[in-house]
């Protein structure tokens, strides 16, 4: 199959299953957590239908770095971080191989003692949960690189983190899903649920309704707009996050690091995945002005490089004209914007291939073979939402991943199952629970790794 990433919404679509009048589970949002939600459900016996509003993967599961790691993560995080990697080598032996998961390792690369000290300080607390980190001092960090003359003082390093090529991996787990019994339907956008006796009885779909008493929503940059519509607010934003591709290089450098400024790691392709480390851009819309005061204590850290710009494009889901409601007869923001696809920062990109020039000399030019962004989900203690709606019975919220989605995605999806029907998931949840925004708690940041 010829595929062009990133993915347009033109052309038939590869997933036009038909809709059933009911079933046990309807999962809206065909991202990797999505579709990880999707078939899980599928194999745990459930008749479960997949809605996306464009194609499957189009969004920031396909346009991300690729990782899969436990290195950095809050440390809530880590045992489902973990379970994810096992979850994936399994899901890529079950797809041949497709996946392009490997362990390669991945290294933060610090250019000071005191980034050092941080790091330092997040393996004392992570060594425990049985992570494989360690630090290296900069010979080490250099002899792992090849980098004779780079301006690292030293690593955090994790030999046993993983990476996968995301614009290929998700579509092939939604084939696997389809494979194991799920039904999934692309350009088919949920209007909203459909509330009876207070509880979920179905979904409504621009093409009619679904009956269902349990939903999981994992629509990324797009949930809380879906929430508001009824009456649940979370403080998400979205931040627009640039990356590229190389041509094919030379593969002197067999692992993933970032620095500062920059992000690699190898592809399967021959080249290399950049990007420009923490570098992201905000448009200002409603959305950001009404959760302005929640995220001050992020903004005023100055632990995370984010850059206002005046206003959204036109139909994103914090644009000033994009509409807050709707009834179930109405074309939504979901329908008229079916792929979310910015542009990416053009000089970021040069800047990055610069970069990456100047530490590896012994590659050469690093000839760009694409460029894309993303919107990546953010909220404002930098971990996600998973955990039932309780304004909402019979709804499983599974968003605001921070960027760290696909790498956790099939655990987060698993988990979303288990929510769903109401089993333990398996991890204490407590530190992604919604009423944590509502209920006075004092917002506790995670990890700037």
């Amino acid at each position: 199959m010829s595929v062009v990433f990133p993915f347009r919404d033109e052309g038939p679509v590869e997933h036009d299953g038909a809709l059933p009048e009911a079933c046990d589970l309807v999962v809206i949002g065909g991202g990797v957590v999505g579709v990880s939600t999707a078939l899980y459900a599928a194999r745990a016996g459930l008749s479960v239908v997949l809605l996306e509003k464009g194609r499957v993967a189009a969004e920031q599961s396909s346009r991300n770095w690729g990782w899969i790691r436990v290195q950095g993560r809050d440390m809530a995080e880590i045992p489902i971080a973990l379970e994810a990697q096992r979850l994936w080598s399994e899901l890529d032996a079950d797809c041949g191989g497709k996946l392009g998961v490997r362990t390669v390792g991945v290294s933060y690369l610090a250019r000071s003692e005191k980034e050092m000290q941080g790091f330092a300080g997040w393996l004392d607390e992570a060594k425990p949960l049985g992570v494989s980190s360690e630090l290296l001092d900069a010979a080490a960090t250099k002899a792992l690189l090849g980098a004779e003359d780079s301006p690292w003082v030293g690593a955090l390093h994790t030999p046993t983190d993983m990476k996968g090529e995301p614009w290929v991996a998700v579509p092939e787990l939604a084939r696997l899903a389809v494979a194991s019994g799920a039904v999934i339907r692309e350009r088919c956008a949920v209007r909203g649920l459909d509330m009876q006796g207070g509880e979920v009885a179905g979904v409504i779909t621009e093409t009619g309704r679904i009956r269902c008493s349990r939903a999981v929503l994992a629509g990324g940059a797009w949930s809380s707009l879906f929430l508001r519509r009824h009456g649940v607010k979370i403080p998400q934003l979205s931040v627009r996050s640039t990356a590229m591709a190389t041509e094919r290089l030379p593969q002197s450098v067999n692992t993933a690091a970032v620095d500062d400024k920059l992000a690699f790691r190898p592809r399967a392709d021959g080249g290399y995945t950049l990007a420009p480390a923490a570098f992201s851009e905000l448009f200002i819309g409603p959305d950001a002005f009404r959760a302005l005061r929640t995220y001050l204590p992020l903004a005023v850290s100055g632990e995370f490089d984010v850059h206002l710009k005046t206003m959204a494009p036109a139909g994103y889901q914090d644009a000033w004209g994009t509409p807050r409601r709707w009834s179930d007869d109405e074309e939504t923001p979901f329908e008229r914007m079916r792929i979310l696809s910015p542009q990416p920062n053009a000089a970021k990109v040069a800047e990055c291939r610069a970069r990456f020039g100047q530490h590896f000399p012994q590659m050469g030019e690093a000839p760009l073979q694409a460029s894309w962004a993303g919107m990546i989900d953010v909220l404002p203690d930098v971990v996600p939402v998973v955990d039932l709606c309780e304004a909402l019975p019979g709804l499983t919220v599974v968003t605001g991943m921070c960027g760290h989605g696909f790498g956790i995605g099939p655990a987060f999806g698993r988990i979303a199952v288990a929510l769903a029907q109401g089993t333990d998931p398996g991890h204490d949840l407590s530190r992604f629970r919604l009423s944590r925004f509502s209920d006075g708690s004092k917002l506790v940041t995670g990890p700037n790794l």
